[in-house]
């Protein structure tokens, strides 16, 4: 397309030599407009992507000029389109991607198209992370040496069928790379190996960016690349070269000074940023860590902030890119030529950061302050990422925790309860558990494995522990799940790793365990224990999620810590301890020894992490990345460009969404007659549309697995089983504090209308399909908040919704409405279905124009009356995919012209 005289003032392509070879790029200093000087360095990546990608149509010069004007704009609410570089994606939100591509091509094959074009636009790398658990562990009467391999040879038991169904797409998807499970944590694999930094893509270069299907993406952030986590739908459509709409935001500065001291740690100063930014509140918005502060952090330090961003709310939490990022790339094995590009290109661009010079600051929509100096040793907890507590009170807070009303701060302990023991046997001998006592003790998750500041000292800690004569209780579960093969490599050559085992923290799989509340079981006595007892006992993990229930269900009490304090809290056995004034323990000769006499101080965890961290570990590893353990290797995925679906899967099966597609346009803007299937309140979340849990026994999900001839035992949760429609379909309305107006309680039931029946919802949407009748649904205000899920789009379309009236949406879930053809209507403001009289219990109809302008007002007959909507496509290209039935629809018919 043609460019506008408009928008040639903006697009200056450039040419640059780096190393002997000429590249070209678009010049951002170029514009030579004073408002780009002071835009926030992640804002500057939104711009040169808009320029770089402008089309006329996905982005316009208005878009272009909207993010240029971001100082006056970031008050107005001002959408703006976002071209990622890249997606990522892990198994439980990656499988579903995978599946919808496959029937893609299965269309394309029925209508006459070559399904090989249908691939990823835009590179996507895929990381198996998500489906390993401890199954066996130092704890585990079953434990061995092996408990690694143990635990991978179970994980590939229960998910042969999704593994399976990846290694096909691993070989016929083009532009998409699948890491084989084992290999690690998929934001600690991007971080050390799939970061691109920079783009040479036919020799143009561009800032790399990226969306990814887990929230915790935004670790990225702290090498200086622009990312955040999205729902599958939004991914696809970036996967395949489409545009997201955002909201341009407002950009919080976060001004770093100071030194942190000898004995903090970065888990530490992470926890007392999250604290300090959901006080503040950042939700929607962007953080910007700037000031002399930065410079005393590793990318290690600023990846281990930036993965926290999801827990105080912002969309990143960005750290621009300066020399101790090259560094990182240097010492992470990156190509000497590759640096050299990196920074030269940023540094023609404006993109380059010295974080000592304030003369490069830019312009915020607001600055706070941390001296780091101020930063004390803390965990998080007992049910909050949020909630700090430093150690030196954390005695008192547990117990208070004990008083304190039920809450997110509190168990209401009777006060002649609190002082119980309950005696068990484990392993022939005799312990005792009591409120506090710590029964999961884990080093786990992306926040913190990635780190080897923290993990380097927790292998000195444990040391030190060791040669003191200090143990854990053998029943407390303990493990250790590196987030990548290079930090068992270090641990291993730095000498640490057989103390570490000594205390029971063996490596036991390779992903997210614990974290994710893949903690596996509790030896059967303390499980009776904890129960017998109604015990309030403890898990110390170094993750970032503890909400109630996540980790373990026996687990009330949930800390998140650094690895360090993981290992002090399991040799304590205890979360109700002074370490400044208790012992931890006693030594070889019954001497006290204090947690201060075993802890390692910054000084030295950094001279042991520049001997044994070096370029040749990661580049030894990342080596053979793809070709992954003799499990996988073994699995013999289909040699075909086409999936060759089994009907009797529970797990992968074929979707509907294409299956009666055809070349033409369809008739999707008229509804006639339709019933409601919902009447609902305010802020109904994803959660309450599309739950991720586990499948209840009672659910129409259940009663369809068991009639699959499966057991309660083998259901597993809707995430797992994000491959089958069939149980997404019946999952949809299925959360049991759904509140349904035709209910007037929390229930996952509705009324079938014309008969009066009160009926799981799946079942009544099945009933009104077989009559063909047509759905809508009527909601109150924010439909469609929390989490962006894709299955919370993709369920209603399968029971047959048609249209949701609301009377607000939340911007992502109204935009993957749209993605689905699913019509988004908006009352009137100040109207409401009780203002409007409307029962729910009428028959709705409306017509959609096929001129439909974005924004334009419709009118829905009600019966024999009628009110004013405003059709929410707000932009012509939300009115292109729901003309073509959807977004994926949409690009099966550009692939076929």
């Amino acid at each position: 397309m043609a460019l506008s005289d408009d928008c040639s003032k903006y697009r200056c392509e450039k040419s640059i030599d780096i190393d002997g070879k000429s590249f070209k790029y678009f010049d951002l200093l170029g514009i030579n407009d004073p408002r780009y000087d002071e835009l926030p360095f992640s804002i500057r990546v939104l711009l040169e992507s808009a320029i770089r990608n402008y089309d006329n149509f996905h982005i316009k010069v208005k878009d272009i000029e909207n993010i240029l004007n971001w100082k006056e704009n970031q008050l107005k609410s001002v959408e703006v389109p976002f071209k990622p570089a890249r997606v990522i994606l892990q198994d439980f939100t990656g499988v579903p991607a995978v599946v919808d591509f496959a029937a893609m091509r299965d269309a394309v094959k029925r209508l006459g198209g070559d399904p090989e074009k249908i691939n990823p636009v835009v590179p996507a790398d895929l990381v198996i992370d998500h489906s390993v658990q401890v199954d066996v562990s130092r704890s585990s009467s079953t434990f061995s040496a092996d408990a690694l391999q143990k635990n991978q040879d179970i994980e590939f038991e229960r998910n042969k069928e999704r593994f399976l169904f990846l290694k096909w797409g691993a070989k016929a998807l083009k532009n998409m790379l699948i890491v084989p499970p084992g290999s690690g944590i998929v934001h600690q694999v991007n971080l050390e190996y799939l970061a691109r930094v920079v783009f040479d893509s036919d020799n143009i270069l561009y800032p790399d960016s990226l969306v990814g299907t887990d929230s915790h993406t935004t670790m990225i952030n702290g090498l200086g690349i622009v990312g955040w986590g999205v729902g599958g739908i939004e991914a696809e459509a970036v996967m395949l070269g489409q545009a997201i709409s955002m909201v341009l935001p407002k950009v919080i500065g976060y001004k770093l000074t100071g030194k942190m001291n000898a004995l903090v740690t970065s888990t530490d100063v992470v926890l007392t940023i999250t604290k300090h930014l959901r006080q503040i509140g950042v939700v929607g918005k962007f953080v910007e860590f700037f000031g002399p502060g930065v410079s005393q952090l590793s990318i290690a330090d600023r990846a281990t902030i930036a993965n926290m961003c999801p827990e105080y709310g912002a969309t990143i939490g960005y750290f621009a890119i300066d020399e101790i990022s090259l560094k990182y790339m240097k010492q992470t094995g990156r190509q000497d030529s590759k640096i050299s590009m990196v920074e030269k290109y940023l540094k023609a661009n404006g993109l380059f950061r010295d974080f000592d010079n304030s003369k490069q600051d830019p312009v915020y929509s607001e600055i706070v302050e941390l001296d780091l100096s101020t930063v004390m040793s803390c965990v998080s907890g007992p049910k909050r990422p949020h909630d700090k507590v430093d150690v030196n009170v954390m005695k008192k807070d547990f117990q208070n925790c004990l008083d304190n009303p039920i809450g997110f701060k509190g168990f209401k302990i009777a006060p002649d309860q609190q002082s119980k023991s309950i005696p068990f046997v484990f392993e022939n001998e005799e312990y005792v558990l009591s409120h506090g006592s710590v029964v999961i003790a884990a080093i786990t998750s992306c926040t913190n494995t990635s780190n080897p500041s923290v993990m380097l000292g927790a292998g000195l800690l444990a040391k030190n522990a060791v040669n003191k004569g200090l143990t854990v209780k053998p029943f407390v579960k303990t493990s250790l799940s590196p987030g990548s093969g290079v930090v068992t490599y270090y641990l291993k050559e730095s000498g640490v790793i057989p103390y570490l085992e000594t205390l029971g923290f063996n490596v036991v799989g390779y992903g997210c365990m614990t974290c994710i509340g893949n903690s596996g079981p509790l030896p059967e006595p303390v499980a009776q224990a904890i129960e017998k007892g109604d015990l309030v006992t403890c898990g110390v993990l170094s993750g970032n999620r503890n909400f109630e229930g996540r980790i373990h269900p026996l687990t009330r009490a949930n800390y998140l810590a650094s690895p360090l304090l993981v290992i002090a809290y399991a040799i304590a056995g205890t979360v109700s301890i002074d370490f400044e004034k208790e012992p931890i323990g006693k030594d070889n000769n019954g001497k006290d020894v204090f947690l201060r006499d075993i802890w390692p101080s910054r000084q030295v965890v950094q001279k042991v992490e520049r001997e044994h961290v070096i370029p040749a570990m990661f580049q030894e590893v990342y080596s053979n990345i793809t070709e992954g353990n003799d499990r996988w290797r073994s699995l013999d995925a289909p040699d075909a460009q086409l999936y060759p679906w089994d009907s009797s899967s529970t797990y992968i099966q074929s979707p509907p969404f294409f299956q009666t597609m055809t070349r033409d346009l369809p008739s999707v803007g008229v509804i006639k007659d339709a019933k409601v299937l919902l009447n609902l309140g305010d802020s109904v979340t994803t959660d309450h549309i599309s739950p991720a849990g586990s499948i209840a026994r009672n659910s129409p999900a259940a009663r369809y697995l068991a009639s699959r001839g499966l057991v309660p035992r083998q259901f597993n949760s809707y995430g797992s089983r994000r491959g089958n429609d069939a149980i997404m379909a019946r999952g949809t309305f299925a959360n049991i504090r759904l509140v349904n107006k035709f209910i007037g309680k929390a229930a996952p039931k509705t009324i079938h209308i014309p008969s009066g029946d009160v009926m799981d919802i799946f079942d009544a949407a099945d009933r009104y399909k077989a009559d063909g009748t047509q759905l809508i649904i009527l909601s109150g205000k924010d439909y469609g908040s929390g989490s962006s899920r894709d299955w919370a789009a993709k369920g209603p379309w399968m029971q047959g919704v048609k249209a949701v009236i609301a009377e607000s949406f939340e911007r992502i879930h109204r935009s993957n409405l749209v993605g689905m053809g699913i019509i988004p209507l908006q009352y009137l403001p100040g109207q409401t279905a009780e203002s409007l009289g409307l029962s729910g219990k009428e028959n709705y109809s409306l017509s959609v124009p096929d001129d439909i302008q974005a924004g334009q007002k419709i009118s829905v007959q009600v019966d024999k009356r009628s009110f004013e909507v405003i059709v929410r496509f707000d932009t012509d290209v939300e009115l292109a995919y729901f003309k073509h039935g959807g977004i994926l629809n949409y690009m099966i018919r550009q692939m076929l012209e």
